[in-house]
């Protein structure tokens, strides 16, 4: 998802796009791979001074409702990232820097023929490590 596609999802659902969302969006549009709360305040902090934590909080979590941003847990922190919904994938998620690389595979494609008789929602497949700059840095 860009930047355009973020605005349209908050316009297509009823939301405002106030500066400081926008500033949100813009943020996470910039960067490659998870972010956490505390480096989008770090951020805003030195564009505009003081922000509002409610305020970053209470948008970071409706974006993440509204699928304009994905939600993982790193090192037990949550960590944002723009959604990259297009197509079904999953994620490496370097630990150092936060990057991440597109998986295809799917153990689901496995796990789902072992679970015949359960009723699946939803899941979520993660590998954590070095990316190869971490690696070799």
């Amino acid at each position: 998802m860009n930047l355009q596609e973020a605005i349209a999802v908050l316009k297509e659902k009823g939301y405002k796009t106030t500066g400081k969302r926008k500033d949100i969006l813009e943020f996470f549009s910039s960067e490659d791979g998870y972010r956490s709360a505390k480096d989008l305040i770090a951020h805003l902090e030195k564009k505009d001074g003081a922000v509002s934590f409610d305020t970053i909080y209470r948008n970071l979590h409706l974006y993440n409702d509204l699928g304009i941003l994905e939600k993982t847990d790193l090192e037990g922190e949550k960590n944002f990232r723009l959604s990259c919904s297009h197509h079904h994938h999953h994620h490496f998620i370097c630990t150092d820097c936060g990057k991440t690389k597109e998986i295809e595979v799917c153990p689901m494609d496995t796990a789902s023929s072992e679970l015949k008789d359960y009723e699946i929602d939803d899941h979520k497949f993660e590998i954590y490590g070095k990316c190869p700059a971490c690696v070799h840095a």
